[in-house]
């Protein structure tokens, strides 16, 4: 795939008769950083275990398994629509809001680094979906995503209670693929949400990933 920081590949998965499409990300060609040790392929397959468990599976499905190169993340690859992203869709289609604003809550509590515009996608069936999010969980709070606009709203109440159960029980699919101290951070998160109940504000108007898509 072009422009990708990392090796990143589109793959064919084969079973007898029937073959998909999937984004391959091993971990062996991840490129060294100084904030998030390697395995960031883990965390893909974290983030997708997260929203189901919120029960806002905008995420694409995600397994590890070994590949060509090693260990990686597999994720279904989306048909999407190119010319639109968070930005354009955003402007044009206020019917999208409610499906943005969950994924507002999803970076917050994920402590997604990196939600860029252009991680979010439309497809030709109209739905939503979020990539690339191998930049999460971080320990320490980084939140850094183009989706602000609804800063200060009150979270849906079904939203909150699914945040709850997690707070109250971590679901092993995510944990086990994070440090004890990512799980730990993970569970803060979900409490400050369900103690306060609305989406956060970015006062300091920094908190943007670059580039912005």
């Amino acid at each position: 795939m072009p422009y990708s920081s990392n090796m990143t590949y589109r793959v064919q998965l084969i079973s007898g008769d029937e073959s998909i499409r999937a984004i391959y990300k091993p971990k062996d060609g991840e490129r060294p950083l100084w904030d998030f040790p390697p395995g960031l392929h883990k965390r893909e397959a974290a983030a997708y275990e997260l929203a189901l468990a919120m029960g806002i599976p905008f995420i694409p499905p995600t397994i590890i398994r070994n590949g060509p190169f090693g260990e990686g993340s597999f994720q279904l690859y989306i048909d999407a629509i190119h010319e639109e992203h968070y930005f354009t869709l955003f402007e044009k289609r206020p019917e999208l809001h409610d499906r943005f604003r969950e994924i507002a809550v999803f970076d917050f509590v994920a402590n997604n680094t990196d939600r860029k515009s252009g991680h979010v996608l439309i497809d030709k069936q109209d739905a939503i979906w979020g990539i690339d999010q191998g930049l999460c969980f971080s320990s320490q709070f980084k939140l850094r995503t183009v989706i602000w606009e609804f800063g200060g709203e009150q979270i849906d109440t079904n939203l909150v209670a699914a945040i709850t159960a997690i707070r109250d029980n971590p679901p092993c699919e995510i944990t086990n693929l994070l440090s004890e101290a990512e799980a730990e951070a993970l569970v803060q998160r979900c409490t400050w949400v369900c103690d306060r109940g609305v989406l956060p504000i970015d006062a300091s108007g920094h908190r943007y990933p670059w580039p912005l898509v």
